[in-house]
């Protein structure tokens, strides 16, 4: 599985917590700071259509969702898809 989380680093309660429960369940992921890099702003607003941070995609077995916001019914059901 892999996760990817598209954060502004300062001053995002929701990209903290959202890191935060990743990281007390033992999942790994990959951070990309939206507000350094241009392609993955592009990504999020134009391609995705979100215009609130923390972005979260997570890819599994070639199959792909995500969020924007903070979520945690959907952290805690990517953490149980971790889990199996």
């Amino acid at each position: 599985m892999t996760i990817t989380i598209f954060e502004k680093p300062t001053g995002c309660f929701g990209c903290k917590k959202t890191k935060e429960l990743f990281d007390a369940a033992g999942v790994q992921f990959n951070t990309v700071d939206i507000t350094t890099n241009d392609q993955a702003l592009a990504y999020i607003t134009d391609e995705l259509g979100y215009s609130q941070a923390p972005v979260v995609v997570y890819e599994k077995d070639g199959s792909e969702d995500h969020w924007s916001g903070l979520n945690p019914t959907k952290i805690n059901q990517v953490i149980a898809l971790d889990g199996k």
